[in-house]
């Protein structure tokens, strides 16, 4: 009986696992100790939340809609779930993304949100 991942999740209960054997479709078994993807690693609701980012085209808009949640909330989610990705290195200081996020809420002006950038990069 093939089980699925949330299955696994289930049953682990979120505890870090290692998979010890890995079996094709053609038969081919490999043995030995892996690691799981960082991705499957998260739990099962943020591997549904980070799919449902991903379906949504990144819109932060939608991600409010399907799970009723407000901006802040949505934002704080993905700050966490991508503390827990860091096999992808992103260039963007958490300095330009709050300008960013303000510019988008209309608190600052495009002006400012440009002077404010090129402050942040002298720093760098």
């Amino acid at each position: 009986m093939n089980k699925d991942w949330s299955y696994v999740t289930k049953i682990t209960e979120n505890k870090p696992i290692t998979v010890i054997k890995v079996k094709t479709d053609d038969n081919i078994t490999i043995e030995g100790q892996f690691e799981l993807p960082p991705i499957a690693q998260l739990s099962q609701d943020d591997q549904v939340f980070v799919a449902v980012f991903v379906k949504s085209h990144g819109s932060i808009k939608e991600m409010e809609k399907h799970f009723g949640i407000s901006y802040p909330t949505v934002k704080s989610r993905l700050n966490r779930i991508g503390s827990q990705l860091d096999f992808v290195e992103v260039e963007t200081t958490v300095e330009r993304v709050g300008v960013l996020e303000k510019l988008e809420r209309g608190e600052i002006s495009v002006d400012d949100a440009i002077t404010e950038l090129k402050k942040g990069k002298n720093h760098d």
